[in-house]
């Protein structure tokens, strides 16, 4: 139960995209509601109230969504909506460092004779769905005078249509690896640009560190860089020190809302960079489980609630349902765990490409400008007072705006084109 590829994957030749529309099989769509319709939930304690969400996820909220999920959710309508919005493809790829590996990806060329290739990397509990409100005027802008883009799209493997990796050993420098040959072999763009948030951030950092000539910008809207020290940049370290008269109000909210992450919302990340298949077995049976597990982190890292539909929070949930969920889990392992530090360390180097950021208030690992300059050559930076970690989703009209700003500056530009 769950994919349906157009093709065996033993058929499938490398660096040859194979064009599919996506399908989920049936009978995994009645099992999950057989599954809803059965589920046992929790009783709340009567001391917290119905918006208190200190102890986790809201049972009358979850149970409001997995009726919603079993009787009135549609996925074929979702299926049908995510075919029309985006070109699907799959390809094999020969990754240096680790063998074989089977991408999905969605590839949106835009009209425009100028159009910059551009890299759209998703991270969790996301997936290519995020990119829905942004590809079209991102690709085919209303104004022929603003900037257009051809618009690439992958999964991460395991993670949506992009089939699981068979063993281990895929965390973001491999993704990137896997990137890097999709947009150079398989769709000829010699050079691009890149977008990341969340695991995103990470791939494209990873990107622009192993290939620096080729990645010629990139934009992130999660900078998760280490504080600054005497050492490593002294003038930010000393501004640091005396942060309540020197940071701003936005930054010191910034800087709270982070260490509330580290503290109190950071247990699912322990579990899953380090035991991902123990708890693969519960949410990847489990869709009340995997509901409660993300619906807790779209209320904690979201700000503009209402810019989620319940039709999109199910489909956000379906992109890991398929799957089984435990692929999407085991990437925080080869991330963040066995010691490798894979993640943190592209955030520890410098990488000269110009670079962008926009920071939304509820995102939970964002820093002051003058962190981000100890790992990057920020050429731009804008600050917004609504929005939270799924910006693409909330505030795709801000998203779209500061990308056509950061990549038509005339520095950018010069990068970009650049022999």
């Amino acid at each position: 139960m769950g994919l349906k590829l157009p093709i065996p994957i033993q058929d499938l030749k490398f660096n040859i995209p194979v064009p599919y529309e996506i399908h989920v099989d049936r009978e995994l769509l009645d099992v999950t509601k057989q599954k809803l319709a059965l589920a046992r939930y929790p009783e709340e304690q009567a001391d917290f109230g119905e918006n208190n969400w200190m102890q986790g996820a809201k049972v009358s909220r979850i149970k409001q969504l997995a009726e919603f999920w079993q009787n009135e959710y549609n996925w074929e309508q979702e299926e049908a909506r995510l075919n029309a919005a985006f070109n699907h493809f799959l390809v094999k790829l020969d990754v240096p460092g680790y063998g074989s590996l089977v991408l999905h990806f969605t590839h949106t060329r835009s009209s425009s004779p100028n159009a910059i290739p551009l890299l759209f990397s998703h991270g969790w509990p996301g997936s290519f769905f995020e990119a829905i409100r942004i590809v079209r005027p991102l690709t085919a802008p209303e104004n022929t005078t603003d900037p257009a883009f051809h618009f690439v799209a992958p999964s991460i493997p395991g993670f949506g249509f992009s089939p699981a990796p068979t063993k281990s050993g895929v965390g973001p420098n491999v993704v990137a690896r896997a990137y890097k040959i999709l947009m150079t072999e398989v769709l000829g763009y010699p050079a691009f640009v890149t977008q990341g948030g969340d695991f995103g951030s990470f791939i494209t950092r990873s990107l622009a560190i192993q290939y620096p000539n080729i990645v010629r910008a990139q934009h992130l809207n999660m900078f998760p860089v280490p504080p600054p020290t005497l050492f490593s940049a002294p003038l930010a370290y000393l501004r640091w020190c005396f942060s309540a008269v020197t940071y701003t109000s936005f930054e010191r909210e910034a800087l709270r809302i982070r260490q509330n992450f580290e503290t109190d919302q950071s247990g699912y990340l322990e579990q899953q960079k380090t035991r991902p298949q123990t708890l693969g077995f519960a949410l990847g049976d489990s869709p009340i489980g995997l509901l409660a597990w993300f619906v807790e982190k779209f209320h904690d890292w979201g700000d503009m609630h209402e810019a989620f539909s319940d039709t999109d929070i199910i489909t956000l949930i379906m992109m890991h349902w398929v799957q089984g969920v435990t692929p999407g889990l085991r990437f925080y392992r080869e991330a963040f765990g066995r010691g490798m530090r894979e993640a943190e360390k592209t955030f520890e180097v410098f990488v000269s490409a110009p670079t962008g950021v926009t920071m939304y208030a509820k995102e939970q690992l964002h820093c002051p400008r003058d962190w981000a300059a100890q790992a990057a050559n920020i050429q731009y930076w804008k600050e917004y007072e609504r929005g939270g970690h799924f910006s693409f989703l909330e505030r795709p009209d801000l998203f779209v705006q500061d990308m056509r700003a950061f990549l038509s500056s005339p520095s950018v530009l010069r990068a970009i084109l650049a022999e």
